[in-house]
């Protein structure tokens, strides 16, 4: 089987927000194509890839022409000839040619869309799907979703500081089940909006907008939504929450805009103990910023073993953040990004390195989206367990979720759903109290 690179061209596509992103093709001497979209981040932590934009006036500064001439030039050089079917070795040339930490030389939009091409087409070669492809012989689940919402922070001008209220459907018996209880909570949700006269459209990942006084209203909110639904809280849905504190806090004080106070290192931590207390929450995403690993250290020993920790802007899809965070006990689950490392190969070292240690691991999708459903396929190919795509709405999201039913149906008798058998026994939720 031939797999050698003939060509490798990029575009400019639109992600979800409307702004320009790059879209890379693949094509092998046989004629066979991959195609990948690089997404694009709202709230980004400060070690990850970065986008390389145009900057100056036109399309806001977005345009993304140098990350195009970037793939189109040294990188279609680079690698005509090379062999598809070696990810490590094509990423691990991607990753010298740029020479930076951070991909700031050809731009992590440029490689990461470059590197998912070239898996779509290995797998296309081998007349597999991508998630098969990936799995090889290893076993796969469908995964637990975390689904958006209500949406908040960066998502939604910062109208409440919580980034994302989402669900988790640890109650259901199959994916397809899963979506149905979550087209219900979003739908209850809405109702809820619409009845106490608060309906203002959606955020930016396609969670109801959060016209709440308080952050606290959001969660009490969300709970009535699994409530109206007819599913009990905690036991058939339990609550995710992304604080995206990074947005909000630095050098171990948090300042919570929508209720004009600020906290301390230890203020913020007794307030996310209290609402575990009084809420079935099963995850928390970014509790502090990323800068105060004392602060991450020390919730984790006061929370770690009832809920999950999930480090994004703190581990930014790195596999020796994720060891060094292992070793202190800063968190025990890990959210992978592919766009935040650059490469899929550095993204699958991250999550092997948080299933070494013991972590959740979640593939997420990212604020600025489009129609490229790659992440599914790595989050079933490489068991992750978990993935985390936005709301139930707009296209760029339902696409993915979709993409997991027809993978569930593809899979027939053999199909298995983690539901809470995704998170560790400890840490599964608590029904509501109080």
């Amino acid at each position: 089987m031939n797999t050698r690179i003939a060509a490798v061209h990029a575009r400019r596509v639109w992600d979800s927000r409307g702004r320009p992103t790059v879209e890379a093709e693949v094509t092998l001497t046989t004629g066979t194509i991959g195609r990948a979209i690089a997404p694009a981040g709202a709230s980004r932590g400060s070690r990850e890839a970065v986008d390389l934009r145009d900057g100056g006036s036109a399309l806001g500064g977005m345009d993304v022409q140098r990350a195009i001439a970037n793939v189109d030039g040294p990188i279609a050089a680079a690698l005509r000839g090379r062999d598809a079917l070696d990810q490590a070795g094509i990423d691990a040339l991607l990753v010298a040619l740029d020479g930076t930490r951070n991909k700031a030389v050809l731009g992590g939009n440029a490689t990461v869309a470059v590197s998912l091409a070239v898996v779509h087409a290995a797998a296309a070669a081998r007349g597999q799907p991508l998630w098969r492809h990936l799995a090889g012989d290893g076993p796969v689940a469908l995964p637990l979703p975390e689904i958006q919402i209500f949406g908040g922070g960066a998502h939604a001008g910062r109208r409440i500081d919580i980034q994302d209220l989402m669900v988790m459907p640890v109650g259901a018996t199959s994916f397809a089940e899963a979506m149905r209880m979550t087209a219900d909570i979003y739908r209850a949700a809405g109702e809820l909006m619409r009845d106490a006269g608060r309906a203002s459209g959606v955020a930016d990942e396609g969670g109801h907008w959060p016209a709440f006084d308080t952050n606290e209203e959001a969660l009490a909110t969300l709970v009535r939504a699994i409530e109206r639904a007819g599913y009990r809280p905690g036991e058939e849905a339990a609550l995710s929450l992304d604080i995206a504190a990074s947005e909000f806090g630095a050098d171990g004080r948090y300042r919570l805009g929508l209720e004009t106070r600020e906290l301390d290192r230890d203020g913020m931590i007794a307030l996310l103990l209290d609402w575990l207390d009084r809420y079935p929450i099963a995850s928390i995403e970014d509790p502090l910023a990323e800068d105060d690993r004392d602060g991450w250290i020390a919730f984790t020993r006061a929370a770690g073993a009832r809920v999950q920790i999930i480090g994004d802007d703190y581990l930014t899809t790195d596999a020796a953040r994720v060891r060094l965070a292992a070793t202190e006990g800063a968190c025990n689950a890990v959210l992978i990004k592919p766009n935040q490392a650059g490469t899929v190969t550095e993204a699958l070292a991250a999550l092997r390195a948080g299933q070494a240690a013991g972590f959740g691991t979640i593939v997420s999708a990212r604020s600025g989206e489009t129609e490229d459903v790659s992440i599914v396929h790595l989050a079933v190919g490489w068991n992750a367990g978990q993935l985390k795509v936005g709301s139930f709405a707009r296209g760029e999201r339902m696409a993915k979720w979709n993409e997991a039913l027809r993978i569930e149906e593809a899979l027939g008798g053999s199909a298995r759903y983690l539901g809470a058998a995704a998170l560790p026994s400890a840490r599964r939720p608590k029904t509501l109290r109080g």
